[in-house]
């Protein structure tokens, strides 16, 4: 029993820090763990759940029980983001801003964004936890991607204390935090080129976007994707960093179809979006994607809330990828000769 104490108040020091006599949670800390976040969020659900389009900023309680069994409980703000499933879940997407006069503890984590349940019932809750773990995939790729932490939800009406939803989560690392653990800043630009970013990042998120069956990014856009530069190399390009692969065909939501100019029936069916690159650099990203293989697969197998049917969509599919990136005609024929020219 004392060495499980002990494990719990390591835990709680890496993650609850002090800073100038007052408690505060430390913003990368919060996310190296993979214990779940039992957190209630309270507020008006009806004012939530009505609001599908505008903007919408309302107020909530955030509650999380501590490793000390203490619970925290601070007022914090909510706002309605999101596009297609704001339009189409039960609960539209959220964001969480910590950084306020009633939310001391929590400001450093200044705002979240909460990625919940899109409809219930069981087969919309293993779709969220695919997407959990695509983001998991790109951390074992390149320490350049967002880190997610998994979250027991509750929420609770304040007009009506019986009435509680709880569901499945995640919480998606802050930009600020992911570009300083980085030493970058966010690099806020409208029509960049892709081909004017890190190339090497680029060309790693490029075969990712391939390896998940996503089409549904942009770097000219800005959909879908976030850019950090580098603080000390003015000279250096921003790398672009992926997020939001719900429409993946790895993740394959039934709401989920493809843009008609990309002329695919499914989103399950890949497209590599990426422009041409050379052998060499691309097999500077095979040996990464070769490397992680392991494991990526040990990542799924060992995700006890993922089902056996869904472990085994998800490494089926991806078993498609690693034959294409080892087989040098397909490397040609997809990443090559039938890359994208403008």
């Amino acid at each position: 029993m004392s060495l499980i104490r002990n494990s719990l108040v390591l835990l709680f020091v890496s993650v609850y820090i002090t800073v100038a006599g007052q408690s505060a949670f430390d913003p990368e800390h919060f996310f190296l763990t993979d214990k779940p976040l039992v957190v209630k969020l309270t507020t008006d659900m009806n004012s939530l759940v009505n609001k599908k389009d505008g903007e919408l900023t309302q107020k909530a309680i955030f509650s999380y029980t501590l490793p000390d069994n203490s619970v925290l409980q601070e007022d914090i703000t909510l706002t309605v983001r999101g596009h297609m499933r704001r339009s189409i879940c039960d609960i539209p997407p959220v964001k969480l801003k910590f950084k306020n006069s009633g939310s001391a503890s929590l400001s450093s984590l200044k705002n979240l964004k909460l990625v919940s349940v899109c409809r219930g019932g069981n087969i919309d809750v293993q779709l969220l936890l695919k997407e959990f773990l695509i983001y998991k995939m790109f951390n074992l790729l390149t320490d350049k991607s967002f880190r997610v932490r998994q979250v027991n939800l509750t929420y609770e009406d304040t007009k009506n204390k019986k009435r509680q939803t709880v569901e499945e989560a995640f919480f998606l690392e802050n930009i600020d935090a992911m570009a300083k653990r980085n030493k970058c800043r966010e690099f806020d630009m409208t029509k960049v080129n892709s081909e004017l970013t890190d190339r090497n990042q680029m060309t790693l998120v490029n075969l990712f976007e391939f390896m998940i069956g996503n089409t549904d990014w942009s770097i000219p856009n800005n959909h879908n994707i976030k850019m950090i530069k580098s603080r000390k190399d003015s000279l250096a390009r921003p790398f672009v960093v992926p997020y939001d692969f719900d429409y993946s065909g790895l993740v394959n939501a039934d709401y989920a179809i493809p843009d008609p100019m990309l002329n695919i029936e499914s989103v399950s069916i890949r497209v590599y979006r990426g422009f041409p690159r050379s052998k060499e650099e691309l097999q500077i990203a095979i040996d990464n994607f070769n490397k992680q293989k392991d494991n990526i697969y040990s990542l799924i197998r060992n995700f006890q809330p993922l089902s056996a049917r869904s472990k085994t969509d998800m490494i089926t599919y991806l078993d498609e990828f690693y034959k294409i990136i080892n087989k040098p005609s397909d490397v040609k024929y997809y990443f090559i000769d039938n890359a994208r020219m403008r």
